[in-house]
């Protein structure tokens, strides 16, 4: 087997272990009634180490190749795979002002579950809908080129 084929494995393997921990970082977030500092780090630890199999292939492997493979299937799945990683920065404008937000309210460390967090700013609301679509928007795109990239490792080094 050839080096180029290892690596590509290699690749695979790694974004493809990275959606059970999307999965759960998500199912975690959304069944925690009273998200806490400890619960926040908690699901933070799932989703970061789902961004870090997904990055680090992408930066060290699909990347410089691009190039060499600029076909209709390389160019959707990178647009695709940008465009998922546009919608992740979105998402964090609106999470690092919730976050500063719920930090200087004190919602972590003491949190109320009688709180309603849409009072802590007047622009609460608009950064958790960012949150929101650019969650939403990552995971979508994300399913779609990793379906593509797949394909087209199959196309490549399988079939």
């Amino acid at each position: 087997m050839e080096w180029e084929t290892v690596l590509a494995t290699l690749a695979a393997l790694a974004v493809s272990a990275s959606l059970p921990f999307y999965l759960y970082g998500a199912w975690y977030a959304i069944e925690t009634e009273v998200m806490t500092w400890d619960r926040l780090l908690h699901h933070l630890k799932f989703v970061v180490t789902g961004l870090v199999l997904t990055t680090v292939p992408v930066v060290f492997w699909m990347v410089p190749r691009l190039t060499q493979q600029f076909s209709g299937l390389a160019v959707l799945h990178a647009l695709l795979g940008l465009q998922a990683y546009a919608l992740l920065l979105f998402a964090l404008t609106g999470i690092v002002r919730i976050f500063q937000a719920k930090r200087q309210a004190e919602l972590y460390h003491n949190p109320d579950p009688e709180a309603d967090i849409d009072e802590l700013h007047e622009h609460m609301s608009s950064w958790r809908s960012r949150l929101r679509v650019g969650v939403f928007g990552y995971t979508l795109l994300w399913i779609l080129a990793y379906l593509v990239g797949l394909y087209r490792y199959l196309l490549k080094y399988v079939l």
